[in-house]
């Protein structure tokens, strides 16, 4: 089998075959691999528990959902922990609260959503959902954060909104969402997870999607990059895996294809690779796959989901900025950059600015990258990624002084955007690198029109976009209009106004995924949503809008001083949504 180059983000590297040490594809407490006969053992009990579980009532799944978050909440701490030892993060400190952001928050937060979903449709027959109306295209829009006046007051003009697909109407929306719980169309299956290594909700998240959106019992397969953290996700499932509804595994290569072809698996998830989903699909590079898909005959036959990773663009409009502005979003743009060493499948990766225009604006993010301290890159082979893709590149500029096993913050410009060759316009660097591209002309419209155009037909990927744009520039009717074509024309899953995508990410209430449509032998970043804790289906993307600058500054941001004690009371928070916690996440994002 050929050795496959490796381009996502959230790789599920224990599929892949790779040129590295097997001992270093875990950072830390390698967990043991599953045993064959054990692996089928624990498919034929979750098979049986299949039927079960489709056929539970409302009341038992409210129940679930409470044990769930309630021993995910037991295990928080030590989740944290362990992450901050695998990624060599100091605890007690502001970097503390990326694993609190990256694990609990999310994953408490779904498990609240998903519990009030269940009720309201107990009592009511439907999923609740915000304001419904309409976009400049005619689709429907609707409104799914913030979910309550805690969300508005902690995230202060920040929405966002399910844009659903051409021609569904009010009626359809209301008909078909929460589809399982109104007209289920099996009657048990089990779903195998194929985790994610770079962050402990991804695989978690995944999972209550599956089991609580689709009503499926779930197998959860461990990365070996964070396999450390399956038996703390055992302990807080426990009642799930005790009632035959989950389980958690754990291997390599070997496994993975155990798992994948088995008999007993009915459906797929895979957060990885665009390369492993072909892998899975297709088959080993050579004359068979190019012959399955000449013939149109994959190699599995079973439904697989998928979320690949992206070279996300930062689309900068031109505009009346000032310097603290441009300041404030540079810092946004660069939390998104080195947020978890750059090992993000929503990581900042290439700026597409005006030609002639935002030197201000790139001068700044290199000064606050200048002032964060280079990270581990704990990931498998990122070191060699870096050194390759900034090979014989005569623009490039680096920031902070790496020290052992760490990568500085590398710029790369000068990039000509009609060169299809172009490694950085189809690699996602999952590494320390942000790139920058330009188009276009300093004429906002003029600008949107080609940096939409770039986007859509250059840049690999279609799971989350960008947009800085500044609201004074949205009293011109005419770039207003510019402004809403584009996020129209975006074909991406999410698309972010003025803000970080791995917000909609956490919020758990917006659906996370690729824009739909992508085909099985050009799968770019995947299909199908998960998250989307109100069921909708029909859906066509995520838009957030976030204002220009904020304050108090995001917790998310690396200047914030009191982040980590932001996070950790934002998750005590989200267990009940409770007013109590709110003054001290005040207080302490006050004194950030």
């Amino acid at each position: 089998m050929d050795v496959i180059s490796i381009r996502s983000m959230n790789m599920d590297m224990s599929f892949i075959p790779m040129e590295i040490d097997p001992d270093t594809a875990s950072p830390s407490r390698e967990q043991p691999s599953t045993a064959y006969r054990e692996i089928d053992n624990i498919i034929s009990r979750l098979r049986q528990g299949a039927q079960k579980f489709a056929s539970i009532s409302i009341k038992q799944r409210i129940a679930l959902a409470e044990s769930m978050q309630q021993g995910y909440l037991q295990v928080a701490e030590a989740m944290v922990q362990a992450g901050c030892e695998a990624k060599e993060i100091e605890p007690g400190t502001p970097l503390e609260a990326e694993e609190w952001a990256t694990g609990p928050w999310g994953v408490v937060r779904q498990l609240r959503l998903i519990r009030e979903s269940l009720q309201a449709i107990h009592k009511h027959g439907n999923t609740p959902i915000g304001p419904v109306s309409r976009t400049t295209a005619g689709n429907l829009a609707v409104r799914v954060f913030p979910h309550n006046a805690i969300d508005s007051l902690l995230f202060k003009d920040v929405t966002v909104d399910v844009h659903m697909q051409s021609g569904i109407t009010p009626e359809q929306l209301d008909a078909e969402r929460a589809g399982f719980y109104k007209r289920p169309s099996h009657d048990g299956r089990l779903v195998l997870v194929l985790g994610a290594g770079n962050i402990g909700a991804i695989g978690v998240m995944d999972v209550i999607t599956k089991m609580f959106n689709e009503g499926k019992v779930c197998l959860l397969k461990m990365n070996p990059v964070n396999a450390y953290l399956g038996p703390l996700i055992e302990q807080a499932f426990g009642e799930a895996i005790s009632a035959g509804f989950f389980a958690v595994v754990y291997g390599g290569v070997m496994e993975g294809r155990h798992l994948v072809y088995h008999p007993g698996i009915d459906e797929i998830h895979l957060t990885g690779s665009d390369k492993t989903y072909e892998e899975i699909v297709w088959g080993p590079q050579g004359a068979g796959r190019s012959r399955r898909q000449r013939e149109n005959a994959p190699l599995l036959k079973k439904p697989i989901t998928s979320e690949l990773g992206n070279i996300s663009p930062v689309i900068v409009v031109p505009g009346p900025y000032t310097e603290a502005e441009l300041r404030f979003q540079a810092e946004a743009v660069t939390s998104a950059m080195t947020m978890n060493a750059s090992f993000l499948c929503n990581s900042a990766k290439m700026l597409v600015m005006p030609k002639g225009w935002g030197h201000v604006f790139t001068q700044a993010l290199h000064k606050v990258c200048g002032g964060i301290e280079p990270r581990n890159a704990y990931y498998p082979d990122a070191q060699n990624r870096w050194r390759k893709l900034i090979a014989g590149r005569p623009m490039i500029r680096h920031r902070g002084n790496p020290g052992n096993g760490a990568l500085p913050w590398t710029f790369i410009s000068g990039l000509n955007a009609d060169d299809e060759d172009e490694m950085l316009f189809r690699t996602e660097p999952f590494c320390s690198i942000i790139s920058e591209v330009q188009v276009g002309s300093p004429d906002p419209v003029d600008f949107m029109e080609q940096a939409v155009e770039f986007a859509n037909n250059r840049l690999w990927g279609t799971l989350c976009a960008t947009l800085i744009v500044h609201p004074k520039s949205l009293r011109d009717p005419r770039i207003k209009a510019a402004v809403e074509r584009a996020i129209s024309r975006l074909k991406y899953g999410t698309v972010a106004i003025n803000g970080f995508p791995g917000l909609s990410f956490v919020f758990a209430a917006p659906p996370w995924g690729a824009y739909p449509g992508a085909m099985q032998d050009n799968i770019q970043s995947g299909n199908g949503f998960v998250h989307n804790t109100a069921m909708l289906e029909g859906i066509e993307k995520v838009v957030m809008r976030c204002p220009l600058t904020a304050f108090p500054k995001p917790a998310y941001f690396p200047s914030h001083r009191t982040a980590h004690q932001v996070m950790r009371r934002m998750v005590q928070m989200e267990q009940n949504a409770s007013w109590k916690h709110v003054p001290g996440i005040v207080l302490s994002a006050m004194r950030g």
